[in-house]
């Protein structure tokens, strides 16, 4: 979108104090960001106006003590350009966010001068990091996370949904043995970190641990093309 075009976006957070907080500091903005409350109801992102927002305003914790890694990962790999906006401080899951493909990720600590320009640029597609999370991405050293590629992840996804790796290479457009070769790099990936995963079901566990896939998407198994 043009730098000088309206931007829309949608926040889905539990507490209303938040929401109207935010909404105070959008209308503000210059150029004012039109905001859309879905309160704490995820369904208001994918219905309705909120499904055409430019953004996605994301509580990573609608329910307390469950992070909804998973959920993120749904709206990243569906396009959505997504600001996580937590209360968590913590750099390792500030770090996941964004490795899942969350463009900002900003504590709930940091105000109008942070979230909105943090909105800006994820409307161009563009990532925005705070000064208090910088050190800790450059400082990324957590020993039991692997790096996976983009296409490593994809192939993995479609391998968990598949009931044969004939089905994913159908699906991916590309050959059974590279499916193999994809799935061995993420074992030993895996492996490299100290989290083995020597069958399917161990790397489906991991790969929900780490927010890589659902349970809502592994029941939704392909049978046939």
């Amino acid at each position: 979108m043009a730098a000088d075009e309206l931007i829309t976006a949608v926040i889905v957070d539990d507490h209303a104090a938040i929401a109207a907080g935010v909404g105070s500091w959008c209308a503000r903005a210059v150029p004012p960001i039109d905001l859309i409350d879905a309160g704490d109801r995820l369904a208001n992102v994918w219905t309705g106006p909120g499904a055409a927002a430019d953004v996605v305003i994301f509580d990573l914790e609608l329910v307390p003590g469950l992070p909804n890694f998973g959920e993120l990962r749904r709206l990243v790999d569906s396009g959505r350009r997504v600001i996580v906006y937590s209360q968590h401080t913590e750099d390792a899951i500030a770090i996941k966010c964004v490795d899942i493909g969350a463009l900002a990720y900003l504590t709930k600590r940091e105000g109008p001068e942070h979230l909105v320009p943090a909105i800006q640029a994820a409307a161009q597609g563009e990532p925005y990091t705070p000064p208090s999370l910088s050190g800790a991405f450059i400082a990324d050293t957590a020993a039991d996370r692997p790096r996976l590629s983009q296409r490593e992840v994809e192939v993995l996804r479609a391998w968990f949904v598949s009931s044969s790796k004939e089905l994913v290479a159908a699906k991916l457009n590309i050959a059974v043995k590279t499916v193999d070769t994809y799935i061995a790099r993420v074992r030993v990936k895996y492996a490299n970190v100290g989290r083995a995963a020597r069958t399917k079901s161990e790397l489906v566990g991991r790969a929900l641990d780490d927010g890589l896939i659902t349970l809502a998407e592994l029941n939704q198994t392909e049978t046939s093309l």
